[in-house]
C-alpha cells in the first residue's frame, strides 16, 4: 500500500502560531479534498476519500481535545455552542463511517458524499462564527500558538495507513479505522499540551 499524503496545514511554510488560522486553512483543506473526491473516478477516488477521512477525523478530534474545551471555559454561552457543534460533529462522523464502509464506485456513494460535504461545510460555517471568532477575542498570541502547537502535532501523529499489526482490510475494519485514527490523534494532542 503507497503512502497517502494530506494536505498539511504547515505546507505553505508559513509558521503556524495561530489556532484560528491554522483551522481555517484546514477548512480549505477539507474543502479542496472534498472536490478532489467528487471530480476523480476510481483509484484515484479512493486515494483522495482516504486523504479526506484522515483529514476530517484529524481536524475534528483535534477541535474537540483544543477548541472545544478553551470555548467551554473562555466564551460566555460557550458550554452551548460547544454542544451544538458536538452534535453536528456526531451525526458527520457517522455519516462518514458510513461512507468509509462503502466501495467509492457504489452508486450510493456521491449522493452521501454530498450530503457529508454539505453537512460539514455548515458546521465549518458555525465553528468559524461561534468558535473561532470568539477564541481569537478570548485570549493571547501565546495561548493560541500552544493551541496551534498541539493541532499540528495532532496532524503530524495521525497514521496515514491502518493500525500498526493489521495485516488484512476486514481486519482493519473490524477495528473501525476512523475511530482508531481518532483515538491516536487525541494522544498525540494530550501528548502535545503536556496531558497524558
Amino acid at each position: 500500500m503507497s503512502e497517502l499524503h494530506t494536505p498539511q496545514a504547515g505546507d505553505d511554510h508559513v509558521p503556524d502560531i495561530d489556532v484560528v488560522a491554522l483551522l481555517m486553512r484546514q477548512h480549505g483543506d477539507i474543502r479542496n479534498l472534498f472536490d478532489e473526491v467528487e471530480q476523480s473516478e476510481g483509484e484515484e477516488r479512493r486515494e483522495a476519500f482516504r486523504r479526506l477521512v484522515r483529514l476530517l477525523a484529524v481536524h475534528e478530534t483535534a477541535e474537540e481535545e483544543v477548541v472545544h474545551p478553551f470555548v467551554r471555559r473562555a466564551v460566555s454561552g460557550g458550554e452551548q455552542v460547544v454542544e451544538d457543534r458536538l452534535a453536528e460533529e456526531k451525526a458527520a462522523k457517522e455519516t462518514l463511517a458510513a461512507l468509509d464502509d462503502m466501495d467509492t464506485d457504489d452508486p450510493a456513494f456521491m449522493p452521501r458524499l454530498m450530503q457529508l460535504r454539505t453537512d460539514v461545510q455548515e458546521h465549518a460555517r458555525a465553528e468559524e462564527r461561534y468558535e473561532f471568532s470568539h477564541i481569537r477575542r478570548s485570549t493571547d498570541v501565546t495561548n493560541l500558538a500552544t493551541m496551534a502547537k498541539a493541532v499540528k502535532a495532532a496532524e503530524a501523529m495521525a497514521p496515514t495507513r491502518p493500525h500498526p499489526g493489521v495485516q488484512t482490510g476486514a481486519a482493519n475494519v473490524a477495528i473501525g479505522p476512523v475511530a482508531a485514527l481518532m483515538d491516536r490523534t487525541k494522544d498525540a494532542v494530550r501528548k502535545a499540551m503536556g496531558k497524558h
